[in-house]
């Protein structure tokens, strides 16, 4: 069962507590709501008799979604977890979208200039914006997390797969990291690279087998660019024939193989961009840190049974990872969405101002994005509405609610749940 969080009277993190507990606390006036999501409670008296369980904070980082749990190692207990959704990509397409603006403005209204003298020199720790958001994000939230929590140690997921290891097992002459665990890392790559289908016959959900392109007995190697995945048909099929013989009627299959196998993978290069990054932000925190690969969550989380989602492979990153119990843990879903925009005026599709932006953000108290619960007691939307807010300078606001959006809502019938920090809430 997802825990909840406590702090005390001093805002010092306390011993997460059942829902049940919480509950009690809050309805005996013990106890207050402090913060929604996560959603934390604030004791009313000190309690300096009880013994804080240290808690470990493991990370998952991922391209698009990166998961989030906090294991008690004492008992395996999953206390709190999250899945965190990036707007990199988003990011990415928007700054694309304004540079293609920009020029083709310059290009149409300007007369020709010279190229100027390259004097924006990066510094060489320079990262994109767009994958910089993703290290942004999770500093934000293990931040958070620390203050709410015992957190006195951190694992991260430091490298996808361990390429290293796949080239030669005994690199770093860890037990752990040989035989068994060795074929994890080759294998999970292999499976992400080539989407979990046959490359020849395009099977899904059937077991794969690693399969040489270029047989070993023709002088193929073991190295990734000459692996695939293949069903049994298409293996036993193949034989040791030279892949260019055995699809020989099928030339478009064979050269989208070939290119394949040279490609690396897109979502991996980003991660594997930041993971340095984050991990020198995750050091600045002074809690010690533990790092793992890819191949070892995915050996963690099979021996256990697990299923895979984002925040469970966040639980077992780490050598240190026990015997989990995850019953009852229902993940906070977190969509990064981002401030706003600061621009004073929007553009058309030529990129010529359009609309004129207010420069005011809030208004009678509150602001676009804010969670409130409308309690509407006159007029033809009676009743009681929850959900994110688009204010107006007017006062009439629009709330969207889980199935619908209600329009023309007073803000005399608003109260704030969750002020706007950039982030949406699902569970």
């Amino acid at each position: 069962m997802s825990k909840v969080l406590v702090i005390d009277t001093l805002k010092q993190p306390l011993n997460p507590v059942h829902p049940a507990k919480a509950r009690q606390l809050l309805n005996n006036g013990r106890a207050a709501i402090f913060r929604r999501f996560p959603f934390t409670i604030v004791l009313k008296e000190s309690s300096s008799d009880q013994t804080i369980q240290p808690l470990r904070l493991k990370i998952d980082p991922g391209a698009k979604v990166t998961g989030i749990a906090i294991v008690n190692d004492a008992n395996g207990e999953v206390i709190w977890a999250a899945e965190l959704q990036h707007r990199g990509f988003t990011i990415r397409e928007s700054l694309t979208s304004r540079s293609q603006l920009r020029r083709s403005r310059r290009n149409r209204k300007t007369r020709y200039r010279q190229a100027r003298f390259n004097n924006r020199k990066r510094a060489d720790s320079w990262l994109a914006p767009s994958l910089m958001s993703r290290v942004y994000n999770i500093e934000t939230w293990v931040k958070r997390l620390c203050k709410f929590a015992p957190i006195t140690t951190i694992s991260q997921e430091l490298v996808r797969f361990d390429t290293q290891l796949m080239q030669n097992p005994q690199i770093q002459g860890d037990e752990y990291q040989q035989g068994e665990l060795q074929g994890y890392e080759t294998r999970e790559y292999l499976l992400e690279k080539w989407r979990r289908q046959c490359a020849y016959c395009g099977a899904e959900n059937i077991p794969l087998q690693v399969e040489h392109i270029q047989p070993r007995a023709k002088g193929g190697s073991n190295r990734l660019s000459n692996l695939t995945l293949s069903c049994e048909k298409c293996n036993t099929k193949k034989g040791v024939k030279d892949i260019k013989d055995f699809l020989k009627k099928q030339p478009e299959k064979l050269s989208k193989i070939l290119a394949q196998a040279k490609k690396p993978l897109a979502d991996t290069a980003a991660v594997n961009s930041t993971r340095f990054k984050l991990l020198d932000v995750l050091k600045a925190t002074g809690l010690p840190i533990e790092v793992g690969s890819g191949g070892l969550t995915k050996f963690n989380r099979s021996t256990q049974n697990l299923e895979k989602t984002h925040w469970i492979d966040a639980a077992c990153v780490g050598k240190s990872t026990p015997t989990l119990n995850i019953k009852g843990v229902k993940p906070l879903f977190i969509k990064a969405a981002g401030h706003g925009t600061r621009q004073s005026c929007r553009t058309d599709k030529y990129g010529f101002p359009n609309r004129h932006c207010s420069r005011d953000k809030i208004h009678f108290g509150f602001q676009t994005g804010d969670i409130v619960k409308a309690v509407v007691t006159t007029g033809k939307k009676i009743g009681i509405h929850s959900g994110r807010i688009a204010t107006r300078a007017t006062g009439s606001f629009n709330v969207s609610a889980k199935k619908s959006l209600i329009q023309g809502i007073s803000h005399r019938f608003c109260q704030i749940i969750h002020r706007k920090d950039g982030y949406g809430y699902a569970y």
